[in-house]
């Protein structure tokens, strides 16, 4: 691009924000100080706890998802950004409050904080111009101020967009749902597990939430049954958890599973994950977002039409903020001139190809940006294509151990703690107490 310095946008103070501010401001004589755009009033994202669920005091739907006991399913020994760990403590699996704060250290060590637009609503963001061979596209963010309701118009020479996507709960139809006369509600609006107590639910879904907060809820409830899709670990689970394989239909006192016994509840949980959202983008952004795969992507960040248009933290099932570190370093790469992107057939192509391929692998249209173990790859592709070095082992090394001991023993792997001894080299200290 010229040699002027680039004005560059990021939307959103979570975690992928913070980290795009971050590496934007190392490289000053390349990017002009970025403008951080967060509608709430601090950083951190989902990792904000609230107990207010529904709308917040302008209007708009509570963004964080987290619950008051949630603790982290990684151990924070691979959960930091690589240039930036967290602080050395006992315990590997933290508190939800641990990695809030964390996020703020980061905030304040890299002077983050002064450069975010906080209670600021983006309402549009469109390109001035389409993107030629000789030129890139600008692009034009609409924000709204909430305090004073004033609206403001910016220019940019790239924008990275860092939204999140725990926000927009996926509710998928149930036959019969209309009769049911219990309480039904998404895992979103769950913050504590008290007003549940002695009560029978049904958790529709058994990704990490799911299975975490059956865990939680098994304590008070009379009963948990979960609702599991394709396959379950053969993990012990609380004498009151019950195991369902897929459910037929709704009746109005509970649900009715695949295998045709009626299993009563006052409440239904779905545990069934979000939507990706973008309601910010303008139509001719031409973004595609169809049964959870967005499109077009190029290595799940650039939009191949818009090639200074960015998207971080679009994968799911991973090691979430060493992966923000990695796509960060690989879309600034591309703006600085350290990598230069293929021209967009030729991304479109690479794409197609990897889809197909996943396809191919058994991996369903709707879990196309669901890495789990392909990560580590994905991981150093980036880093090579930004020339930077691979990440340390120890990072997949440690990620799948644990898995793998989560997989066994569901109500005690966060008992374990861990050190890190090398770059290739950790070790399992002695597990908490019951």
């Amino acid at each position: 691009m010229s040699g002027r310095q680039l004005q560059v946008a990021v939307i959103g103070a979570g975690a992928s924000g913070l980290c795009a501010a971050r590496h934007l401001l190392a490289k000053p004589h390349i990017f002009a100080p970025p403008v951080v755009y967060e509608q709430s009033t601090g950083v951190g994202g989902t990792w904000v706890y609230t107990e207010r669920t529904g709308k917040d005091d302008h209007g708009l739907p509570i963004q964080s998802s987290m619950y008051r006991d949630l603790r982290t399913n990684l151990p924070k020994e691979i959960m930091g950004f690589p240039d930036f760990p967290f602080e050395a403590s006992p315990t590997s699996f933290i508190h939800h409050t641990d990695v809030k704060s964390y996020l703020e250290k980061y905030t304040e060590h890299f002077e983050i904080q002064r450069h975010i637009k906080f209670l600021t609503y983006v309402e549009l963001l469109k390109p001035v111009s389409r993107p030629t061979e000789d030129a890139h596209s600008s692009w034009e963010i609409t924000s709204l101020n909430l305090k004073s309701q004033s609206r403001s118009l910016e220019r940019y020479d790239s924008v990275i967009v860092c939204n999140g996507h725990y926000s927009d709960p996926l509710i998928p139809h149930i036959p019969g749902i209309e009769n049911f006369k219990g309480q039904s509600m998404h895992s979103h609006e769950y913050r504590f597990a008290e007003p549940f107590r002695g009560k029978n639910l049904i958790l529709l879904g058994a990704g990490s939430s799911g299975i975490d907060i059956a865990l939680e809820l098994c304590l008070v409830a009379n009963q948990v049954v979960l609702v599991y899709k394709d396959s379950f670990t053969s993990s012990l689970l609380p004498s009151n958890c019950l195991l369902v394989k897929g459910v037929n239909k709704c009746s109005q006192t509970g649900v009715i599973g695949n295998d045709g016994i009626e299993y009563p509840a006052d409440v239904l949980m779905f545990c069934t994950g979000y939507n990706y959202t973008f309601p910010f983008l303008a139509k001719d952004v031409g973004l595609n977002v169809k049964d959870h795969r967005i499109t077009p992507l190029y290595k799940h960040i650039v939009h191949t039409t818009f090639p200074t248009l960015f998207f971080i933290g679009i994968c799911k099932t991973v090691c979430p903020f060493p992966l923000f570190h990695n796509q960060v370093l690989f879309a600034l790469a591309s703006l600085d001139g350290t990598y230069r992107l293929p021209p967009k057939p030729k991304m479109d192509a690479t794409t197609e190809h990897e889809y197909q391929s996943s396809l191919q692998n058994g991996i369903p249209h709707r879990h196309f940006h669901k890495l789990d173990s392909l990560q580590w790859e994905y991981n150093n592709e980036l880093r090579s294509l930004a020339k930077r070095d691979p990440l340390p082992p120890v990072f997949k090394d440690l990620y799948e151990a644990n898995k793998e001991i989560r997989k066994q023993d569901l109500c005690n792997y966060k008992r374990f703690n861990y050190k890190i001894v090398s770059h290739d080299t950790w070790i399992k200290v002695s597990p908490e107490l019951l």
